[in-house]
């Protein structure tokens, strides 16, 4: 039976790989272990408390953590990326270590959905299950296949002004604006929403600026040629209005790992919004269902 409470816990420190992660976790840690991955420049506020404890209500245990240059994680300067996409897949494994958990259903958006399954590659026997949101299988450089973001979009994003970054409401400003261009056209952006979610994020880094640091880390192989060695049960969530990801990367993404299952989203863009929750919840707990996660 669903969970009717879930257990909170207090955000706490953890040290993986030399560096200190923020973790937050939801219901009993008996229950099958749930590690969301948020995407780049995002802290685990992305996942939303509600999402995770309704995640949590379903018999599982749901952990978020802040990337590192996001949140209470370790902060680089601006500009100066320290670590390397490698680093941040360690992370991933680094958070179910300080947590004693030997695997986990890894659910992956954006740029978490591109770290899980190298995490799988690398780790099979840590992986339990992968759930990828919003993502696609081609890293840098090797996408010549896929469709790219659209003239429109580029330059709606290069329009984007820059902010002051010593003043708070410009930061918010700033943040909001690139949500929505990320948000499906077809429906109705929360303005006011997403500004009081940005508003949070801002308030609770000390240095904001630092999460772009992930658009210039570099490092690692290219994981597109090994995805079919992924054995791990995978479904596929793709947006059908995605603008950055448009929808043949998660269709193609589905194809190149096998027997995984793709969903498409009515209605969504490149974002995770609450209107899709009552088709992603249900969807994530179904896939995490019965498998020896422990």
């Amino acid at each position: 039976m669903p969970e009717t409470h879930v257990t909170v816990s207090p955000e706490r420190i953890v040290h993986a790989n030399g560096v200190e992660l923020c973790v937050q976790t939801f219901g009993s840690a008996a229950a099958a272990p749930v590690l969301l991955i948020a995407g780049a420049a995002s802290s685990m506020l992305y996942w939303q408390q509600e999402f995770c404890e309704r995640l949590a209500a379903g018999s599982r245990f749901v952990i978020r953590y802040d990337h590192r240059d996001t949140g209470r994680s370790t902060t680089d300067p601006p500009g100066c990326p320290s670590y390397t996409a490698i680093d941040l897949v360690d992370d991933v494994i680094g958070v179910l270590d300080a947590l004693q958990l030997p695997r986990a259903h890894l659910v992956g958006l954006s740029m978490g959905g591109g770290l899980a399954p190298v995490a799988a590659v690398q780790h099979p026997e840590r992986v339990a299950s992968l759930t990828l949101i919003a993502t696609s299988p081609a890293g840098p450089g090797e996408g010549d296949d896929l469709p790219s973001m659209s003239d429109r979009t580029v330059a709606e994003f290069e329009a984007v002004p820059e902010p002051d970054w010593a003043d708070r409401e410009s930061v918010i400003d700033h943040l909001v604006e690139q949500e929505r261009l990320c948000a499906a056209r077809s429906q109705p952006f929360d303005a006011a929403g997403m500004r009081a979610d940005m508003a949070r994020v801002v308030d609770r880094s000390p240095s904001i600026r630092s999460m772009f640091n992930h658009f210039a880390v570099g490092g690692g192989e290219s994981y597109r040629k090994r995805l079919g060695e992924i054995a791990a049960p995978t479904l596929v969530l793709h947006g059908d209005e995605d603008p950055i990801f448009p929808p043949p990367h998660g269709v193609a993404l589905a194809a190149e790992i096998p027997n995984a299952r793709l969903i498409t989203l009515p209605g969504v863009g490149h974002e995770l919004p609450r209107r899709a929750w009552d088709a992603v919840v249900p969807a994530i707990l179904a896939h995490t269902a019965g498998a020896d996660d422990r």
